[in-house]
């Protein structure tokens, strides 16, 4: 937001405060400033002259020899080469001595023999910015207009003499998008009066059409949520010319560009009140009827930047009852523009809802100043003197007459907020000692009323213009930047403090996350947005590439989430699995040369049953590892190595063995999109028995073959249960005085036998005295018969407090022997 200081004066009395020391005071308040432009940029001794005659110089085809009186006295002759120079204009003339902007100083010259006695200057010689000027005077010579007073010192007529503050407001403060808003701020701060347009007055001084509106205009509201009030006005008899250049001033100053007297006085008003308004020539619309409704789907507007829109069901519009005739809130219809030949116009201002407003702008890529304060809701109570003002200005430089009376439809009030404040609480928040009167005061500043509410406690009603305040610590950050930041004491902190440490589960997490860097793996970090395709296979027969993208998660059952505004197709639902972006990351490396690819990630996937979603997602944190390519390279003493399951088994038991955690065991599965005899499922032994809480192993070979990839082995497996069962702390054993005794045992079984089981058979029956249980050999061939296999495990027994004795071990290995006959029919090996 753009304010002017010239502008502002008129609203409070800014005496004794220069530009610069208010922006200080503003910034100092809360609302910064981020820089204060002059805009004259460097003119001086420029001033109004009237062009009394202008003939072609002698020598010289596009030169005119011109006499000027610039109320001086003594008329000027000045050689011009402007086109558009002629007779009878008013136009700036830089002096003999004159200064323009760049440092450019006039001095007496001849030009082709003919002495030139100044300068006629063009706005961009003046060093305005000739873009917010009307495109008729974008070029050539600057004519002022005709009631312009002659010898009136340039810098007073253009307002250039200015300097503006650019606002750069948060989201909250929207009632600083605004000339009044900023006026009742800076007004609280110096603690001044504001002086508000009596635009009442104004209207009874410019008299009536001796019509009524409601007779010529009607209102309706459709879209009841989307609209709580629309108010119109009728003018008739209006001239559509050029507005004022005051007016002119203002728009630039704020960085918009003049049209006409109409566009440019909804514009004014729309800066000085906050309220955006809209002029329809009411002969263009059915029997002058407003219906504000939705759109249906596929209909259809010319706007006025001359571009068909195609509307949808949910975009709010203003409609004449048989056409749409503006996007509420956005932009107009060309089909009822405000053109040269308008003598009738319905001058609309309406409260529309910001979300409304917001969607369908970003939606149809129009944004404006109009839209921009819609987003971010008006003030409801500037609907009609921001009209009236409007309509005012209309009569006062447009010629027109406005009918009597306001037509207006509302489907809702606007409802008061009252806070109760009380004095122990704020100064508890401040650290200050304030009275209650210094509150009140301070409150009072603000245009806040409030009453007593009980002991030491103020019950304050919030204007409506201050959208923001809705609990009372919002009228405590009130008073403490009236009361001034700099004036609230410092003091030191009170208290007990206590160290900060990690939780259990952030410790853990950076534990996992270095246990699995120092792997090798690299972490990566994917978006939770993900495409419809990776949930599933089922239109893999419609869609090829679905088969591609779909690769099972751990959630197979989940029914994917989709986003009411997605960025894009491909981020159009919330994932519930990390493995299919995982897989992305590995052939994203893979076409750019890097084939040995080991990723993690810690994330979060969202997961529910429910077609149609009523309850919040549950958010699984999942750790997800993906390996591929190489082990390791070829070197001179080693042949190149491809990864296998056992490498990524290897990884998540060197974390799982870290933390500390027992009873994990590894069942051999077969779920869809993974190789049927090299995955497992992951289960953890709880109170309820063993729970799955994961899934590791090869992709499936299609699967593979379809994503051009090597053999891939992926793990994917909740951390909730890990976080649960890991040990926060670690326990440190003394190095063993006694030794141990080491055994060897190598039995046949059958391939179905998980060795897992017999390790845990052996651990339960060698109890405390087995020190450590190592698998070094598996075999399997002819000589052990069909669907056999020999497995070679070494045992070592150390008991804590003494030597073992030989014969201890030996019957201890007996039964380690014997369980696995019984359990397992296992024989031992010959």
């Amino acid at each position: 937001m753009n304010v002017s200081y010239q502008w502002l004066s008129e609203y409070v009395d800014v005496t004794g405060f220069t530009a610069e020391e208010l922006a200080e005071k503003l910034t100092r308040s809360g609302i910064e400033v981020d820089i204060v432009e002059d805009r004259n940029k460097g003119v001086s001794n420029v001033v109004v002259g009237f062009v009394k005659s202008r003939e072609k110089h002698p020598d010289a085809d596009k030169l005119s020899v011109c006499v000027i009186d610039a109320g001086q006295g003594e008329d000027l002759q000045i050689v011009c080469g402007a086109k558009n120079i002629d007779a009878g204009q008013k136009v700036p003339v830089a002096m003999i001595g004159a200064v323009l902007p760049g440092g450019l100083e006039i001095k007496r010259a001849k030009l082709r023999g003919v002495e030139s006695q100044g300068m006629i200057c063009s706005a961009k010689e003046l060093g305005l910015n000739d873009k917010l000027l009307p495109k008729e005077i974008q070029e050539g010579i600057l004519v002022l207009p005709e009631d312009t007073e002659i010898g009136q010192s340039i810098l007073d007529v253009l307002a250039i003499s200015d300097k503006v503050m650019e606002l750069d407001l948060t989201p909250n403060r929207s009632d600083c998008l605004s000339m009044l808003g900023a006026a009742y701020e800076i007004a609280a701060i110096l603690g001044r009066e504001v002086k508000l347009p009596d635009a009442e007055a104004a209207l009874q001084a410019a008299g009536t059409a001796g019509v009524k509106a409601a007779d010529r205009i009607s209102v309706k509201i459709t879209a009841t949520e989307q609209c709580t009030h629309y108010a119109a006005r009728l003018i008739e008899g209006v001239r559509v010319g050029t507005s004022p250049l005051w007016i002119q001033n203002r728009l630039m100053a704020a960085g918009i560009r003049p049209i006409n007297n109409i566009v440019d006085i909804t514009n004014f008003v729309m800066l000085e009140y906050g309220q955006p308004l809209h002029a329809f020539d009411a002969e263009q619309l059915n029997n002058g009827h407003i219906d504000v409704r939705l759109a249906e789907a596929g209909e259809k507007l010319v706007t006025l930047d001359d571009v068909e829109r195609t509307l949808e069901p949910h975009m709010l519009l203003v409609t004449d009852g048989t056409k749409p005739v503006a996007i509420a809130g956005v932009m107009g219809g060309a089909n009822s523009e405000v053109t040269d030949g308008t003598s009738r116009i319905l001058l609309e201002s309406a409260k529309f809802a910001g979300s409304s407003v917001r969607r369908t702008s970003r939606q149809l890529g129009l944004r404006s100043e109009a839209s921009l304060r819609f987003e971010k809701e008006v003030n409801p109570e500037s609907v009609i003197p921001a009209l009236n003002r409007a309509a005012a200005l209309i009569a006062q430089y447009a010629g027109g007459k406005v009918a009597d009376g306001i037509v207006e439809a509302a489907s809702g009030t606007h409802k008061a907020v009252s806070i109760e404040l009380a004095a122990d609480r704020v100064n508890n928040y401040l650290g200050t000692s304030l009275s209650l009167t210094e509150m009140g005061q301070i409150l009072s500043r603000l245009h806040f009323t409030f009453e007593q509410a009980g002991e030491g406690k103020l019950l304050v009603h919030v204007p409506s213009r201050r959208g923001d305040i809705t609990r009372d610590v919002d009228l405590i950050e009130e008073v403490a930047r009236l009361f001034g930041y700099d004036n609230i004491p410092t003091t030191l902190m009170t208290g007990v403090t206590t160290p900060g440490s990690l939780s259990k589960e952030q410790s853990i997490r950076r534990i996992t996350r270095n246990i699995l860097t120092q792997s090798g793996l690299n972490e990566v970090i994917t978006y939770s947005f993900t495409n419809p395709r990776s949930h599933g296979v089922a239109d893999a027969e419609v869609n090829p590439q679905a088969q591609i993208d779909a690769i099972p998660g751990l959630y197979r059952a989940a029914k994917p989430i989709s986003l009411a505004m997605p960025m894009s197709e491909d981020r159009s639902q919330l994932r519930t699995s990390l493995v299919p972006h995982l897989l992305d990351v590995v052939s994203y490396n893979r076409n750019r040369t890097m084939d040995d690819v080991a990723i993690f990630e810690i994330g979060k996937a969202f997961i529910t049953d429910e077609a149609a979603l009523t309850v919040l997602p549950q958010e699984k944190l999942l750790l997800s590892i993906v390996l591929t390519g190489k082990r390791r390279q070829a070197h001179w003493a080693q042949k190149a190595e491809a990864v296998d399951f056992y490498d990524i088994k290897g990884i998540f038991d060197r974390l799982i063995g870290y933390l500390g955690i027992k009873g994990l065991t590894y069942t051999s599965a077969a779920p869809e999109g993974f190789h049927p005899g090299r995955t497992a499922e992951i289960s953890l032994a709880s109170a309820e028995g063993p729970k799955v809480i994961g899934r590791i192993g090869q992709l499936h070979p299609t699967a593979q073959q379809q994503r051009d990839l090597d053999d891939t082995y992926v793990l994917e497996v909740e951390l909730a249960p890990i976080l649960e069962a890991a040990g926060e702390e670690i326990v440190y054993k003394l190095l063993p005085r006694y030794p141990s005794i080491g055994r060897d045992i190598a039995v046949v079984v059958n391939t179905s036998v998980p060795v897992g089981l017999m390790e845990q058979a052996i651990s339960e029956v060698a109890g405390e005295l087995l020190e450590s249980i190592q698998v070094f050999d598996i075999y399997t061939g002819e000589r052990l018969g069909a669907n056999r296999k020999s497995v070679a495990i070494a045992l070592v027994y150390r008991h804590a407090d003494r030597t073992l004795l030989d014969e201890e071990v030996t019957e201890l290995h007996a039964k380690v022997v014997a369980i696995l006959e019984q359990q397992f029919e296992a024989e031992l090996r010959k």
